[in-house]
């Protein structure tokens, strides 16, 4: 791709979502991307999801990655020439491996890279303030194999209680949201954060001041959908995080 027409078609501004399991990473990047003016928010670069989205715009991931990075660029950005994508902890530094090995996007610092890759790149992150809660949906999720909830999904087999699972996945929740503040110390780089709590709470709200952030416009009379994504915290997340924590007094209040 190049020339005139792939100039004319390409992001001229990039954001990439960084998030960790179960903090709404979903939420937020559904309801950004039901803007129309903010991108799609997906994880293109997960590979498990290349494959499919190689058939759908025509690209070899695996030959040409750095011809992937920008095809996907160009071909899933809105009309104002928004990209944006998501990147979860547990895969961000084989991303950046890989974008460094292709030699199309300099030789610098990680966030050089990025730059390149990504024109006027802004990182939004988003956070969960309880973190127990946030292992138990994890743990459930990992049960049922649901990791989004919408209007039609179904659990392969239902939850059970698992104080060791839970024990696991707050210790994977800590060390995910290590490897995002060591790269943003390292870089040098403050993301705009987004508490999963307060989108929950507020979701037009946080929407527009992410929007705000990012300086991108919506029309006038344009209003914020509602989400599609269910949250899964219930009674049943309820009883767990008691029982958890009868069985670890000593675990801090969050």
């Amino acid at each position: 791709m190049g020339g005139i027409f792939h100039n004319l078609r390409y992001p001229r501004r990039s954001f990439m979502v960084c998030a960790i399991a179960r903090t709404g990473s979903n939420l937020l990047c559904d309801g950004l991307h039901a803007t129309r003016r903010a991108g799609r928010g997906q994880q293109y670069f997960l590979p498990k999801f290349e494959e499919d989205l190689c058939g759908k715009y025509g690209l070899d991931a695996q030959k040409d990655f750095a011809g992937y990075v920008r095809g996907v660029a160009e071909s899933a950005a809105f009309g104002n020439r928004v990209f944006s994508f998501k990147i979860m902890a547990w895969y961000l530094q084989t991303f950046l491996n890989r974008l460094r090995a292709t030699g199309a996007f300099g030789e610098g610092s990680d966030l050089g890279v990025l730059q390149s890759a990504f024109p006027r790149l802004e990182f939004v992150q988003i956070l969960r303030r309880n973190k127990l809660q946030q292992a138990i949906s994890k743990a459930r999720a990992m049960q049922t194999g649901l990791w989004k909830i919408q209007e039609g999904n179904e659990a392969r087999r239902e939850p059970e209680f698992d104080a060791a699972l839970i024990s696991k996945c707050l210790d994977d929740v800590r060390k995910d949201e290590a490897v995002w503040t060591e790269f943003f110390a390292r870089e040098k780089v403050t993301p705009f954060p987004v508490l999963y709590e307060d989108l929950c709470a507020n979701y037009e709200g946080v929407i527009r001041s992410v929007l705000d952030f990012l300086k991108i416009k919506l029309p006038r009379d344009a209003s914020i959908a509602p989400p599609r994504t269910i949250r899964q915290s219930d009674a049943v997340s309820a009883e767990w995080e008691r029982r958890w924590r009868e069985l670890n007094p000593h675990f801090a209040t969050l």
